[in-house]
Parts: C-alpha cells; structure tokens; sequence
C-alpha cells in the first residue's frame, strides 16, 4: 500500500482508492475494506491532517496481521504516529 499524508491543524480527513489494476469492483472494495478496518484500527494514535491510502495488488493475497504489521511501518516511515 501506498500513503499520502497532508499535515492539517484540527482535522483528520481519509481516503482510500483502488486502482482497476487490482481487479473486478469485488476485488477493490474488499481492499478497501482492509485498508478502512487498519486506519479504525491506528486511527488514535495519528496526526492531524488528511490522509490517501492507495492498494496495491498484494493486498489481496497477504493475511490480516501481515497487512497490520506493513501497515503500522508505512505509518512510522511517514512519521505520522503521535509520539
């Protein structure tokens, strides 16, 4: 997965995409789903600001905790974890 992050004072906005590239809409929005339950999931522990977190294909082949696991070092690479 892929993250933009835009620093933003009093907001936390979200969005989420999955690019035809993944596979029939069946196949996009249950990585869109992935994505949505492991932003809920850190949504405490963010900055303020907007955020774009983009699918990739392996996404859909990988299992829950590895995907947490990705998740959370995208977060720290992107320094956007409250210290």
């Amino acid at each position: 997965m892929v993250l933009f992050y835009l620093p933003k004072k009093n907001t936390k906005r979200v969005g989420f995409t999955a690019t035809k590239k993944l596979g029939n809409a069946v196949k996009r929005n249950r990585a869109k789903r992935l994505l949505r339950a492991l932003f809920i999931q850190n949504a405490a522990s963010l900055k303020e600001g907007e955020y774009i977190f983009v699918a990739k294909p392996q996404i859909l082949q990988s299992e829950f905790a590895v995907l947490r696991k990705h998740f959370y070092q995208n977060l720290k690479r992107a320094h956007v974890l409250k210290k």
